[in-house]
């Protein structure tokens, strides 16, 4: 049975809730030390499940032994004193006691697991190498690790407490859906589920996982509608008779164009920037245009994918056709210029996401 639920991430900016510098160091020195237990866990279970996954080729030496990677004492050939899921929480826990919360590598145990079970047959074969993880990865919680979790009218925020430290959100002019899944989770209308805690550059970033229902569309899956991705045209989505042209070439290309010419120029010109503060001051233009050029794509590619799915829900299109993508990604991939300016996969991303969540079948040909 098709499941009705589908999950939303969302990234919030967190503050710490305290009232002096001091303690409001102290949390955030805990949080990067989390990060680092984490780390290093995350690249010791992997390593783990690897060695054992791998096991039976560390038995050439040894005739006729068989072997088991099971609990001993629930079957005769098992080699292992537990359970398979607990030898590797049990190797982080015990390395890592009292300096990380357990809750996040319970968390970050089941998760890696998932992982490595999903990718098993490339890692036998050869084919995929190991995660390695870096420094600032993102450390997973669950529910148990999270309480409190209200708005505050007196600071215009939601506040919680994430292993006994307080938080507070910080919105800013929200314009997405963010305060609105907030609401409904204290309300008890939406659930949260395992989410992830960032940090970058000092600030800290809540990864929140939100199960929400799909929309519930009158759809017809006989119905199809039949979308191509071009440069030209960014889409263009027929339904029977009707037909749609979203977006131009001249309109996408124009001010992305645009923005890559004064970024071009900012650096040129950074060299004769006034210093004062490293490297940091005089590149201050060109970062900032870097993220422009990020920002106005991503805001583009969301509205055309917006616009495809009201087209389809409106004229009732159960099934969402993408025609001839593997042969124009290949096209993409030999022309540098439409390499660098169209963003197929993104654009392909945001479809399938935004069909899923309307309830529409995606086929990609």
């Amino acid at each position: 049975m098709e499941k009705t639920t589908l999950k939303l991430t969302r990234k919030i900016q967190l503050l710490i809730d305290l009232s002096t510098k001091e303690e409001k160091k102290e949390a955030l020195d805990k949080l990067y030390q989390w990060q680092n237990r984490c780390f290093r866990a995350a690249n010791l279970i992997v390593t783990h499940l690897y060695v054992q996954e791998m096991i039976r080729e560390f038995f050439y030496l040894s005739e006729g032994k068989k072997y088991k990677l099971a609990d001993e004492k629930k079957d005769e050939q098992g080699i292992l004193n537990r359970s398979r899921i607990n030898t590797t929480y049990r190797v982080v826990s015990d390395r890592f006691k009292g300096e990380i919360p357990t809750n996040i590598l319970s968390n970050l145990n089941q998760a890696l697991i998932s992982s490595f079970k999903k990718n098993r047959p490339e890692y036998w074969n050869g084919e995929r190498s190991l995660k390695n993880f870096r420094r600032d990865m993102a450390f997973p919680f669950d529910l148990e690790g999270m309480s409190g979790l209200h708005y505050n009218e007196e600071k215009k925020a939601f506040c919680f407490r994430l292993f006994r430290i307080p938080f507070k959100t910080y919105l800013g002019k929200d314009f997405t859906d963010k305060r609105t899944l907030l609401e409904r989770v204290v309300e008890g209308k939406t659930k949260l589920c395992t989410s992830h805690i960032k940090l970058k550059e000092g600030k800290i970033f809540l990864l929140a996982v939100f199960e929400i229902e799909k929309e519930n569309h009158d759809l017809r899956p006989e119905i199809i509608a039949e979308a191509s991705l071009s440069l030209e045209y960014p889409i263009v989505v027929k339904v029977g008779k009707a037909r749609l042209t979203i977006g131009t070439k001249e309109e996408f290309l124009y001010r992305r164009l645009a923005i890559q010419s004064a970024h071009r120029r900012a650096k040129i010109g950074a060299t004769y920037s006034k210093s004062g503060k490293g490297i940091k001051r005089k590149l201050k233009a060109v970062d900032r245009l870097g993220q422009t050029e990020r920002k106005y794509v991503h805001h583009r590619l969301h509205v055309y994918s917006r616009r495809l799915i009201d087209f389809c829900v409106k004229h009732r299109a159960g099934t969402l056709i993408l025609l001839n993508q593997e042969e124009k990604t290949e096209i993409a991939k030999e022309e540098g210029f439409v390499l660098r300016n169209w963003s197929y996969c993104d654009l392909m991303t945001k479809i399938e996401y935004k069909a899923k969540k309307a309830g529409l079948e995606l086929i990609i040909d």
